[in-house]
């Protein structure tokens, strides 16, 4: 049975068609537009889970939500392709970085999102959640230094989670050339085939 992957555009759901890419797994995407004024997903989606977020996949009659679960799934079904590396440290190092993307990284950049859009009642709070980003940039920079991926040698499902986040810090949250690890990272991911594919596919994605 095909799956079918909700995918809301210019969001962390574009992780779930690389991952799909890179795994071969047979697919159909349903594409998902912002609201032009809030840029909050459309209440279509709530037709397929009552929560209506992106991303979320169908299969065998059951809907999943939650991204790194979803990768977990796929990763699964594949085999085990791209999973959790066999020596322990690498299957530790998976495991983490597969629930860092969510769980650490994203939200202080939710919240430096926020806070931009509060204006002037967001200055306060610009600082120190700022911090808490270049926190994070620092010590992933540090992650990076003796290895080319974030499991290991190898490209795995983790670093496919994390991509979104060190996208959207290079965007607006100060990932530059003070990061020349996480940029390398970022262009080993970019340069790989199955990732030009998933943006092809995928449509607008203001990250990339």
């Amino acid at each position: 049975m095909t799956i079918i992957l909700h995918h809301l555009e210019n969001s962390r759901s574009q992780r779930i068609i690389w991952l799909l890419e890179e795994l071969g797994l047979d697919y159909e995407i349903k594409r998902y537009e912002r609201d032009p004024k809030t840029q909050k997903a459309p209440a279509s989606l709530k037709a397929i889970h009552p929560l209506g977020k992106s991303p979320m996949i169908e299969d065998d009659g059951e809907v999943i939500i939650e991204t790194a679960v979803i990768a977990e799934y796929l990763v699964e079904k594949a085999g085990g392709k791209l999973g959790a590396p066999a020596d322990k440290k690498g299957a530790r190092l998976y495991n983490q970085y597969l629930h860092f993307a969510e769980g650490s990284m994203m939200p202080p950049l939710y919240g430096l999102l926020v806070v931009g859009r509060l204006g002037p009642l967001g200055w306060p709070a610009r600082k120190p959640v700022g911090q808490m980003v270049t926190d994070l940039l620092v010590w992933l920079e540090s992650e990076l230094a003796g290895r080319d991926y974030f499991a290991g040698s190898q490209l795995t499902a983790a670093d496919i989670m994390m991509s979104f986040p060190l996208e959207a810090c290079q965007v607006r949250a100060g990932l530059d050339e003070r990061y020349p690890n996480l940029l390398a990272w970022l262009e080993r991911i970019h340069a790989r085939p199955q990732y030009r594919t998933a943006l092809e596919k995928g449509g607008p994605y203001a990250y990339a």
